[in-house]
C-alpha cells in the first residue's frame, strides 16, 4: 500500500546532490536510446535504477488513466520524431532548462526536475514518486506526467565550454569559500561527509554516446556541488544564525553554477551536435 501521496515529496526523494537525479537518468539514457548506443531494455533498466518501477502518462493519443512502461514509451516518443532529451533542474527563482508554459514550470519547479523532448511534438515529463514498504526497506515507484511544453530556448543553460569555464573559476571560489568557513575543521561530523564522498571511488557518468567533455563537466560539477552540500548542512566555523545566512548568501551563486553544469553536460548529447530541440 502507498504511503506517500503520488507526486507529494518526503525525505527519499531528495537526490544526493553529487549523484543524478532521475531525469537526469532518462535524459542521459534516454539520449544513449535515441542516439543507437543503448539498447531498449538497458536503457529502460538504468533509468529506473533502485526504483521498482517507472511508468509514463500522458503521451500524446493517450486516454485519461492510460499508463505505459517505459520501455514502450521511449519508443513511442521515438515514432513521434523525438531524437533527444533534455534536462531541466529548476530552483526558485531559477527556471533552468525550461521552456514554459507556466503550468508545467510550476510542476517542474515542484519536483526539481523535467526532462524535455528534441525533435517531434515539444513535450515535458515530470517525475511522480510514490515511495511504500516499512522504514529500512522502502522502495518507490515513478510516474512520469507527460505534457505538451512551449518551443523556445531552455532557460539560462550554458554551452558545455562556458560551463567549464564557469566551473574552473567556480571550483577556485569554492576552495576559497570552504577554507574560510573552515570546513575542515569543523569536527567529525565533516570529516566523515568529505571522507565518504572520497571514498566513492569511480562511478559510470551519463551514458555511451556521450562528449567526453560533457563526462569531465560532470564530474566538476558534481564535486563542486558535493562540497557545498557539506558547507551548507552546517559544518565548518560559522554557528549563528547571522553567520549561517552569510554563508548561503556566498555558496548560493556556486550552487547556482553547479546545477547549470550539470544541464550543460547532460544535454550535450543534442546540444553539441546541433540538433534543433524545443527552441
Amino acid at each position: 500500500m502507498l504511503d506517500t501521496p503520488a507526486g507529494a515529496r518526503g525525505p527519499e526523494d531528495l537526490q544526493d546532490p553529487h549523484g543524478e537525479t532521475r531525469a537526469g537518468r532518462l535524459t542521459a539514457w534516454g539520449n544513449a536510446l535515441l542516439g543507437g548506443f543503448a539498447p531498449p531494455d538497458d536503457a529502460a533498466a538504468a533509468v529506473t535504477g533502485r526504483d521498482e518501477a517507472h511508468r509514463v502518462a500522458g503521451l500524446p493519443g493517450d486516454a485519461d488513466g492510460d499508463r505505459h512502461a517505459l520501455t514502450w514509451a521511449l519508443g513511442r516518443l521515438r515514432a513521434l520524431g523525438a531524437t533527444g532529451f533534455r534536462l531541466a533542474l529548476p530552483a526558485p527563482g531559477h527556471p533552468l532548462g525550461l521552456t514554459g508554459p507556466p503550468e508545467f514550470n510550476a510542476r517542474a519547479l515542484e519536483a526539481g526536475e523535467a526532462v524535455l523532448t528534441v525533435g517531434g511534438p515539444a513535450l515535458g515529463l515530470v517525475p511522480e514518486v510514490a515511495w511504500f514498504g516499512p522504514p529500512g526497506d522502502r522502495s518507490a515507484t515513478v510516474l512520469w506526467r507527460c505534457s505538451p511544453v512551449r518551443e523556445a530556448p531552455p532557460a539560462d543553460v550554458p554551452t558545455l565550454r562556458e560551463a567549464e569555464r564557469e566551473l574552473a573559476e567556480g571550483l577556485r571560489e569554492a576552495t576559497a569559500v570552504l577554507a574560510r568557513l573552515d570546513v575542515a575543521g569543523a569536527g567529525p561530523e565533516a570529516l566523515r561527509a568529505l571522507e565518504a564522498y572520497r571514498r566513492r571511488g569511480h562511478r559510470e557518468l551519463l551514458a555511451p554516446g556521450y562528449p567526453p567533455r560533457a563526462v569531465r563537466v560532470l564530474e566538476s560539477a558534481q564535486r563542486i556541488a558535493a562540497l557545498l552540500a557539506i558547507a551548507a548542512g552546517g559544518h565548518g566555523a560559522a554557528v549563528s544564525a547571522g553567520e549561517m545566512a552569510a554563508r548561503a548568501g556566498v555558496l548560493r551563486p556556486l550552487e547556482r553554477t553547479a546545477r547549470r553544469a550539470q544541464v550543460a553536460a547532460y544535454n550535450a548529447a543534442v546540444d553539441e551536435r546541433g540538433d534543433d530541440g524545443p527552441r
